[in-house]
């Protein structure tokens, strides 16, 4: 079901209250994905995103839609141009996430009333995509900038909540979430195994 711009933070605050965490899957075969969102799925992650850096990783960001259970979206990544957006939301993606800031896609997705998460890393990001309709962004590269970038950047922006991604781990996803993000975000080679039961535990408990 389609979310208009004004209700993006509460479909990114809702899919995190469980659990905050989001799970990225990059450069996996179909099969592959599936069963690595399955696992998410049962740890009680709400929100699973396929990267799609080229079109060859459509047709897995369209299994994974398909083996969803019902009502659980899933996300396509690295989502950096309207195009991408469209071919996205056409294998059935329910929301969008960007690395980077980039006004048009951020616009294409609020006449396609997709929530997006795009990247910021500036004090000036983080101002232009409040003004753009976006108050829920991905920290990105967040080992770069570190949990206290976080907290400084919750001051003067109250009203923008973070989702901290990039080189996040089971020892410092605590950290980011004590520092004010609302949720953090981690590459399948962390999600998988034992791995993932320990993020689900850090990010539970910070």
């Amino acid at each position: 079901m389609a979310t208009p711009v004004t209700t993006w933070a509460d479909f990114f605050v809702d899919a995190f209250r469980r659990v905050p965490l989001m799970v990225i899957l990059r450069g996996m075969s179909p099969d592959h994905a599936v069963t690595a969102a399955r696992t998410a799925w049962h740890a009680g992650v709400g929100l699973v995103e396929v990267t799609i850096e080229t079109e060859d990783a459509l047709p897995t960001l369209a299994a994974v839609v398909r083996a969803a259970p019902d009502g659980v979206p899933v996300g396509a990544g690295t989502v950096t141009t309207p195009d991408r957006l469209a071919a996205a939301v056409e294998v059935g993606a329910r929301f969008g996430v960007a690395p980077g800031l980039d006004a048009d896609t951020v616009r294409a997705a609020r006449e396609r009333d997709v929530p997006f998460l795009p990247g910021i890393a500036t004090p000036t990001e983080a101002g232009q995509a409040l003004r753009l309709g976006a108050t829920t962004v991905k920290v990105f590269p967040a080992a770069t900038l570190g949990p206290s970038w976080v907290g400084a950047i919750a001051g003067p922006f109250p009203g923008l909540r973070m989702v901290a991604t990039g080189g996040v781990t089971a020892a410092t996803a605590p950290e980011y979430l004590r520092a004010g993000a609302i949720a953090v975000g981690v590459g399948s080679s962390l999600g998988a195994g034992a791995g993932l039961a320990n993020l689900v535990e850090a990010a539970r408990s910070p």
